[in-house]
């Protein structure tokens, strides 16, 4: 298998925001920002604002292919957070191989924001809002899962 970004097709992109076929192919798919950075800038699609302590699922429009013993974390960038008190909702966002093209979503990822501050925050389309960090992970000897993801985001959820 490979590692890559993809759009989500435009219908499925159509579902969250408001956006037209030239926007849709004008986007940027995650980037790196030099030559050694571990993290793949991911960018809004829309201006956005967040209100202090409100909390906000912001589309990417993106999802992500990768090897099933990989996981893509998802990290606010390290200026959101010093300088404008914005942080992940849920720590990490952890984007799991089986993620990609489910059913529900088409394997798009979604950021959740929360503003720690007092202040309301306003970010333009373009700016990058978090990064993500593919990397491999290990399963115990006596690992036994069967289960298959049922949809998308939080489908993995049981009862909780």
């Amino acid at each position: 298998m490979s590692r890559n970004f993809y759009k989500v097709s435009l219908n499925e992109l159509k579902k969250v925001i408001n956006i037209n076929a030239n926007d849709y192919k004008l986007y940027k798919l995650p980037q790196r920002s030099t030559e050694n950075s571990a993290g793949y800038d991911f960018f809004l699609l829309e201006d956005i604002k967040i209100k202090p302590k409100e909390i906000k699922k912001i589309p990417t429009g993106i999802k992500a292919q990768m090897n099933e013993d990989e996981v893509l974390f998802i990290i606010i960038r390290s200026s959101l957070g010093t300088k404008h008190n914005i942080t992940i909702a849920n720590q990490i966002g952890v984007i799991d191989s089986d993620y990609y093209n489910n059913k529900d979503n088409e394997g798009h990822i979604f950021i959740v924001i929360k503003n720690e501050s007092d202040e309301e925050k306003v970010f333009k389309k373009g700016d990058r809002i978090a990064q993500g960090i593919f990397t491999k992970y290990l399963k115990v000897d006596s690992d036994e899962t069967k289960e298959k993801r049922l949809g998308g985001f939080g489908s993995t959820e049981k009862g909780e």
